[in-house]
């Protein structure tokens, strides 16, 4: 602990954004970094507390109080190493991820928590602007093969971990470019792609091969994989998305939110879409169904598509502003959030269920919805309409962002017939990793459900040492 006062001598100062009439123009990044002596000034109100609650919010293990220090002490080199030692994507995690450990930190039950995000963010890019990243190879090699089918968070974790290893590591990926939901699920404004191709030629660099537009079940038999690698893993992620089966649905202009969000970054890497399946938000009224991160994804795009009107509805009642941190603290709290995109104009509401979808000449035009409230029954919500609340929104897009299900059965599971839980992911525990056939493995959003890129990347990494086990009957890669 560099500065045992910091947090009592130090406000919090976060990142800003460029202004909203700046950034909607475009698709890249508007997030503005503090400077070298800000981010060290916020990593001296780090506390080093006895026990560091950080840790607990933070799902990848990030000895944050540490490279805290290291920041506030100017030591910018050891703090990356510390970092990569338990990520190896803090690029994508300091842009993307929600950040947890903020919740979690002590100093959130003032509601000024440490900036750690930010200043997570500014140790990677600092790292790659003087080429303290560099390529990891590996002193000596296995001879040991093994598939990573999926090339998201997980996959991408999992191969470069055992690459480092030693083991001869081939990534299987159904795109035409690599990164799974970070390339085309993500917006660019969010996260910018070279972020992306630069981690790819580190990791062409330690060893790994990639095959994108190969999907595994489909372009190659996955008995074949197996047949032919003394590893592999399934990390292929959690893309089955929830329908709203309501009537209407058919209508053209109902569109899922990757559907929209995959064309938009297509574009922006410069494919053509053709006019005639590509889906634009310009000058149309646009409704989207769900509140979560997607949902905000597809609200900021269609403001830089410059849609007329964008409303998102939720079927939840709307969170409290503030969380009663006697009860919530250090957990994630359930509030009131408002993303960048949402602040650049959008209408959002609550407790609105969709009743059917309505239109012409066979495309949407309006939505019938109505009011919901939700009350308890033994202990169990249960949502009923409110008598006579229903009202008409006018749609000329509807985006279903409502969140996903669990990883497309058909193909890939169903060939391979390993088996799945309840909830349809396939089964797996987080010690072993090892689904219900042998030598395969699996990680990622396909075990756990829809999660975070932050738990991605851990599951990733500690698959990659179960594999390692496996192959060589011990293993150095961390947890």
């Amino acid at each position: 602990m560099g500065k045992p006062t910091g947090f009592m001598e130090i406000m919090r100062q976060d990142r800003r954004y460029t202004l909203v009439a700046d950034r909607v123009n475009n698709y890249r990044e508007f997030t503005v970094p503090l400077t070298d002596e800000e981010i060290s000034r916020q990593g001296a109100r780090c506390m080093d507390c006895g026990i560091p609650y950080c840790h607990q919010g933070c799902p990848i293990n990030n000895i944050i109080p540490d490279w805290n220090d290291l920041v506030y002490q100017g030591n910018w080199q050891e703090a990356i190493e510390v970092l990569h030692s338990t990520n190896n994507f803090p690029e994508f995690t300091g842009r993307i991820c929600p950040a947890p450990c903020e919740a979690s930190c002590t100093l959130n039950l003032t509601d000024e928590p440490v900036t750690i995000k930010t200043i997570e963010c500014s140790i990677i890019d600092k790292a790659w602007e003087n080429g303290w990243v560099q390529p990891q190879i590996p002193q000596h090699r296995s001879g040991k093969r093994v598939a990573v089918v999926g090339s998201g968070p997980a996959g991408l974790a999992c191969a470069q971990q055992l690459a480092r290893a030693g083991h001869n590591v081939v990534v299987f990926e159904k795109s035409d470019r690599i990164g799974g939901l970070l390339r085309y699920g993500i917006p660019d404004f969010k996260m910018e792609k070279h972020l992306i191709d630069r981690r790819i030629a580190q990791m062409q660099a330690e060893g790994v091969i990639f095959r994108p537009n190969t999907k595994v079940g489909d372009d190659i038999p996955a008995q074949n994989i197996v047949n032919h690698f003394d590893a592999v893993v399934l990390s292929g992620g959690s893309e089955k998305p929830r329908d709203l089966p309501v009537p209407g649905r058919e209508l053209d202009g109902v569109f899922f939110a990757m559907q929209f969000l995959t064309q938009q970054n297509r574009r922006n890497a410069g494919d053509t879409v053709a006019d005639d399946i590509g889906i634009l938000a310009t000058g149309k009224h646009v409704v989207v169904i769900g509140g979560g991160d997607t949902g905000s994804d597809c609200i900021g795009t269609s403001i830089r598509h410059g849609a007329a009107k964008v409303t998102q509805i939720e079927i939840l009642p709307k969170p409290p502003e503030k969380e009663d941190k006697s009860v919530t603290w250090p957990n994630w709290p359930n509030k009131l959030r408002t993303s960048s995109s949402q602040e650049e104009g959008c209408e959002r509401m609550w407790c609105i269920a969709t009743k059917r979808f309505e239109g012409e000449d066979g495309r949407v035009t309006h939505m019938a919805c109505a009011k919901v409230e939700w009350v308890q029954d033994n202990g169990r919500w249960v949502m009923n309409e409110v008598p006579g609340s229903e009202f008409t929104l006018k749609a000329d897009l509807v985006l279903l962002a409502m969140g996903f299900l669990h990883p497309v059965h058909e193909g890939l599971i169903q060939e391979l017939a390993v088996a799945t839980d309840e909830r349809g992911n396939v089964k797996a525990d987080t010690l072993s990793y090892r689904t219900t056939l042998d030598k395969v493995f699996v990680a990622g959003d396909m075990r756990r459900g829809q999660s975070l890129v932050v738990w991605a990347i851990r599951e990733g990494r500690q698959a990659a040492r179960a594999v390692d086990e496996y192959l060589m009957g011990r293993s150095e890669l961390p947890r």
